[in-house]
């Protein structure tokens, strides 16, 4: 099976996981594949949106669920979560509605939100809202990408798959450089 064919198979249930836990990585190279022809913009928008709140909640139950004790528990994450109550208590719609593009924090809110109390209702709105505009706008820059890279190679179909390889190296790199960070 070729690369095409595991992107048409697969590519929706790996943007949906990708989403669930990270996001913008994984949206960005979806978005690129789009503009190639390989997955169509709305559903990649749409399996983004799923993904990406269906994790928020997750993590805002469990974050009401074990809340303030887990945190406790784990020293190493009070920095990140000592910035995401200070920004809670100033503005929380904001940090709400924009939260998923605050790199290096982003992971770990929706769980300090959820700790925080807020109600569940709210946190739903606006976690809708959130996810709406992010996997739109993020879904969006990933297609332009795309678009970009054809007008700028020309025939840009035969250098895709070293653009898909570039996107993922990216999303590599920061992946480990954010789980080292969280480790120190």
């Amino acid at each position: 099976m070729d690369l095409q064919q595991y992107v048409i198979d697969y590519g929706y249930w790996a943007l949906f996981i990708g989403t669930f836990l990270e996001g913008e990585t994984i949206l960005v190279i979806a978005g690129f594949l789009a503009s190639r022809g390989y997955l169509e913009l709305p559903w990649v928008v749409v399996t983004a949106f799923l993904g990406t709140f269906a994790g928020d909640q997750t993590f805002f139950y469990l974050g009401r669920l074990k809340g303030i004790a887990f945190l406790e528990k784990r020293p190493l994450w009070h920095s990140k979560t000592d910035k995401v109550f200070d920004m809670l208590r100033r503005h929380q719609i904001k940090v709400v509605l924009g939260f998923r593009f605050l790199y290096g924090i982003r992971n770990v809110t929706p769980f300090v939100i959820g700790a925080s109390r807020m109600h569940p209702g709210k946190f739903f709105v606006l976690n809708f809202l959130g996810a709406l505009v992010w996997a739109i706008a993020v879904g969006f820059l990933g297609y332009q990408f795309g678009h970009l890279a054809e007008s700028m190679l020309g025939q840009a179909k035969k250098y895709e798959i070293y653009f898909l390889g570039v996107l993922i190296a990216v999303g590599l790199f920061l992946f480990w450089r954010s789980t080292r960070k969280s480790a120190k």
